[in-house]
Protein backbone atom coordinates (compact mmCIF):
# COMPACT_ATOMS: atom_id res chain seq x y z
CA UNK A 1 0.00 0.00 0.00
CA UNK A 2 1.69 3.27 -1.00
CA UNK A 3 1.63 6.18 1.40
CA UNK A 4 -1.03 8.13 1.74
CA UNK A 5 0.81 11.11 3.64
CA UNK A 6 4.00 11.28 1.61
CA UNK A 7 4.97 14.19 0.03
CA UNK A 8 5.43 17.80 1.01
CA UNK A 9 2.70 19.47 2.93
CA UNK A 10 2.70 23.52 4.65
CA UNK A 11 2.30 22.62 8.31
CA UNK A 12 0.28 25.06 10.75
CA UNK A 13 -0.63 24.32 14.35
CA UNK A 14 -3.35 26.95 16.09
CA UNK A 15 -3.55 27.60 20.05
CA UNK A 16 -7.09 26.15 21.09
CA UNK A 17 -9.05 29.28 22.44
CA UNK A 18 -12.68 29.50 21.79
CA UNK A 19 -12.43 33.11 22.19
CA UNK A 20 -14.25 35.13 18.59
CA UNK A 21 -11.36 36.78 17.02
CA UNK A 22 -14.16 38.89 14.59
CA UNK A 23 -12.14 41.52 12.11
CA UNK A 24 -9.69 41.45 14.54
CA UNK A 25 -6.24 39.93 12.62
CA UNK A 26 -3.99 40.74 14.96
CA UNK A 27 -6.36 38.19 17.67
CA UNK A 28 -6.35 35.73 14.47
CA UNK A 29 -2.79 35.55 14.31
CA UNK A 30 -1.99 35.15 17.99
CA UNK A 31 -3.45 32.07 17.42
CA UNK A 32 -1.22 30.57 15.21
CA UNK A 33 1.18 28.17 17.44
CA UNK A 34 3.48 27.28 14.72
CA UNK A 35 4.03 27.47 10.85
CA UNK A 36 6.04 25.07 8.21
CA UNK A 37 6.82 23.15 5.96
CA UNK A 38 6.35 19.11 6.55
CA UNK A 39 7.86 16.94 4.74
CA UNK A 40 6.87 12.91 4.56
CA UNK A 41 9.26 9.91 3.00
CA UNK A 42 7.19 7.38 0.85
CA UNK A 43 7.70 4.43 3.41
CA UNK A 44 5.91 1.98 3.69
CA UNK A 45 2.87 1.40 5.81
CA UNK A 46 2.22 1.11 8.41
CA UNK A 47 5.34 3.51 9.01
CA UNK A 48 5.85 7.43 8.71
CA UNK A 49 9.34 9.01 8.54
CA UNK A 50 9.73 12.83 7.99
CA UNK A 51 10.99 15.66 8.84
CA UNK A 52 8.75 19.59 10.42
CA UNK A 53 11.09 22.01 9.13
CA UNK A 54 10.48 26.02 10.84
CA UNK A 55 13.59 27.85 8.49
CA UNK A 56 17.17 27.16 8.37
CA UNK A 57 18.31 25.22 11.37
CA UNK A 58 15.68 24.77 13.16
CA UNK A 59 13.96 21.06 12.17
CA UNK A 60 12.20 18.10 13.82
CA UNK A 61 12.60 14.76 12.93
CA UNK A 62 9.31 12.81 12.70
CA UNK A 63 8.66 9.26 13.05
CA UNK A 64 5.48 6.95 13.39
CA UNK A 65 2.81 4.72 12.80
CA UNK A 66 0.08 5.10 9.80
CA UNK A 67 -3.23 3.20 10.58
CA UNK A 68 -5.15 2.30 7.49
CA UNK A 69 -9.06 0.83 7.43
CA UNK A 70 -11.32 0.10 5.52
CA UNK A 71 -13.90 3.30 4.65
CA UNK A 72 -12.13 5.63 6.93
CA UNK A 73 -9.33 8.28 6.15
CA UNK A 74 -6.00 7.32 7.10
CA UNK A 75 -4.38 8.29 10.39
CA UNK A 76 -1.62 9.21 11.97
CA UNK A 77 0.41 9.34 15.57
CA UNK A 78 3.98 10.82 15.12
CA UNK A 79 6.75 11.72 17.88
CA UNK A 80 8.44 14.67 17.14
CA UNK A 81 11.99 15.31 18.05
CA UNK A 82 14.18 18.33 17.92
CA UNK A 83 17.54 17.89 16.20
CA UNK A 84 21.28 18.00 19.05
CA UNK A 85 22.75 21.11 18.44
CA UNK A 86 20.33 23.01 16.44
CA UNK A 87 18.01 25.45 18.09
CA UNK A 88 15.43 22.32 18.09
CA UNK A 89 17.24 19.90 20.13
CA UNK A 90 15.09 20.28 23.18
CA UNK A 91 11.93 19.98 21.34
CA UNK A 92 9.52 16.74 21.85
CA UNK A 93 6.49 17.38 20.41
CA UNK A 94 3.79 14.12 19.49
CA UNK A 95 1.29 14.64 16.62
CA UNK A 96 -1.89 12.80 15.61
CA UNK A 97 -4.25 13.27 12.47
CA UNK A 98 -6.07 12.31 9.85
CA UNK A 99 -6.49 12.91 6.45
CA UNK A 100 -9.58 14.82 5.96
CA UNK A 101 -12.76 13.61 4.21
CA UNK A 102 -12.21 13.83 0.29
CA UNK A 103 -15.79 15.32 -1.02
CA UNK A 104 -16.70 14.27 -4.42
CA UNK A 105 -18.73 17.21 -5.35
CA UNK A 106 -15.74 19.59 -3.35
CA UNK A 107 -14.44 22.52 -5.16
CA UNK A 108 -10.86 23.57 -5.03
CA UNK A 109 -9.80 20.83 -2.12
CA UNK A 110 -6.89 19.34 -1.87
CA UNK A 111 -6.01 17.06 0.69
CA UNK A 112 -5.40 18.29 3.79
CA UNK A 113 -4.60 16.50 7.70
CA UNK A 114 -6.32 17.76 10.96
CA UNK A 115 -5.57 16.82 13.98
CA UNK A 116 -3.74 18.08 17.40
CA UNK A 117 -0.09 18.43 18.78
CA UNK A 118 1.15 18.34 22.49
CA UNK A 119 4.66 19.16 23.91
CA UNK A 120 5.81 16.57 25.66
CA UNK A 121 8.80 18.36 27.37
CA UNK A 122 9.09 22.02 28.27
CA UNK A 123 11.83 24.12 26.50
CA UNK A 124 13.06 28.11 25.94
CA UNK A 125 10.94 28.75 29.30
CA UNK A 126 7.58 26.99 27.58
CA UNK A 127 4.93 24.32 29.81
CA UNK A 128 5.14 20.86 28.47
CA UNK A 129 1.43 20.49 28.10
CA UNK A 130 0.45 22.97 26.04
CA UNK A 131 -2.02 21.27 23.18
CA UNK A 132 -2.68 22.62 19.84
CA UNK A 133 -4.77 22.34 16.99
CA UNK A 134 -3.21 21.28 13.18
CA UNK A 135 -3.92 21.93 9.92
CA UNK A 136 -1.49 20.41 7.37
CA UNK A 137 -2.21 21.48 3.56
CA UNK A 138 -0.80 19.32 0.69
CA UNK A 139 1.21 21.75 -0.88
CA UNK A 140 2.27 21.98 -4.68
CA UNK A 141 -1.08 20.87 -6.01
CA UNK A 142 -3.28 22.45 -8.60
CA UNK A 143 -6.57 23.26 -6.73
CA UNK A 144 -9.54 21.65 -8.57
CA UNK A 145 -12.29 23.03 -9.79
Amino acid sequence: MSNPFAGTWTYRSFLNDPGLVGDDKDKLEALLFAEGVWTVEDTAVPQFKGVLSFGPGEAMDLTGMITVEPGRPAHVHINGKGRPGTDTEHYFYDYDGSLTEHWPNGVKQVPAITGSTIRVKPHDGKPAGVVASIIVVKAGLAQQG
